[in-house]
């Protein structure tokens, strides 16, 4: 009844095997710098495209960018480098980097949307694990992006995008951006109940009672008037909210009238009912 879905951990390798087609697309908006993490802001970046306020304070740009992600270098130029490869692989790389910036991105721009159909449907298709895109002037992009799956489909790519985070591999953050700007990503998280506008929550299994405490945090999201700002400022929102329900909740000592209301509803007297039975029952005779 309390148990957690045992779900293997969605990897890189999953989503390119499972929908190639979408990793393909997103591959090439990240290359391009048209991605939603691409555009995130801080902590990854300084754009604005996600940063969100509480009054006049932009919060995320008071910390400013703490891990810095460039998402050409580190999801798809700086992987495919550091891994062996045919030499149509180096020519390649070598061409794309030796170009000036405005030929890089027209070449990753025609690439990236060349791979969806103005409806939203793919056109990217694959025959004997090659991919198949429409004709365009995309130079060595086409051959970056087909390497990019295949070292994707071997585990490579996951492995790859944690590595250079130190000696310990346990930063996960490059892969899990890299993941979430995928519909493959998003896909799983509306089948297991967990997207934003949902309540779902999971945890690693065994561990009771879960994540139930999260129950708050979900149901602000639902509510006016943090479901009418989700997509631009509910984070925050909720967040100042936990903030000050949770310093409401230390302070109740300290807090006159709040403080009072356990000694007044007598609450206590149930609580510790037993104490008090055995305390207050009639001595016994002499």
């Amino acid at each position: 009844m309390f148990g957690s879905p045992d779900e293997p951990a969605l990897t890189l390798k999953n989503w390119s095997t499972a929908d190639p087609a979408d990793f393909v697309a997103s591959a090439a908006k990240e290359l391009a710098g048209t991605s939603f993490v691409a555009n995130y802001g801080p902590p990854y970046n300084n754009s604005v495209g996600a940063v969100q306020r509480l009054g006049p304070f932009h919060l995320p740009d008071i910390l400013g960018v703490r891990i810095p992600i460039n998402t050409a270098k580190d999801f798809v130029l700086g992987p495919l480098g550091s891994q062996p490869g045919p030499r149509a692989l180096s020519s390649a790389l070598a061409t794309y980097v030796a170009a000036s910036t405005s030929q890089q991105q027209a070449w990753a721009n025609a690439y990236a949307n060349n791979t969806l159909n103005p409806d939203g449907s793919t056109r990217v298709t694959f025959v004997n694990g090659k991919v198949v895109m429409p004709p365009g002037n995309y130079g060595p992009v086409a051959v970056l992006m087909q390497q990019e799956t295949q070292i994707a489909r071997s585990g490579a790519l996951d492995q790859a995008l944690i590595t250079p985070t130190g000696f310990y591999t346990t930063d996960y953050t490059r892969p899990s951006l890299f993941l979430a700007d995928g519909g493959w990503f998003a896909t799983q998280g509306q089948n297991q109940n967990l997207t934003g506008t949902q309540w779902g929550m999971m945890n690693e299994t065994g561990s009771y009672p879960g994540q139930a405490w999260l129950w708050l945090y979900t149901m602000l999201y639902q509510i006016p008037p943090y479901n009418s700002t989700w997509a631009a400022n509910a984070d925050v929102d909720v967040w100042f909210t936990m903030v000050v329900l949770t310093g409401l909740l230390i302070f109740v000592p300290f807090i006159p009238g709040l403080r009072s209301i356990p000694r007044l509803t007598r609450v206590y007297r149930l609580i510790w009912r037993k104490h008090y039975r055995l305390i207050e029952q009639p001595a016994p005779g002499p």
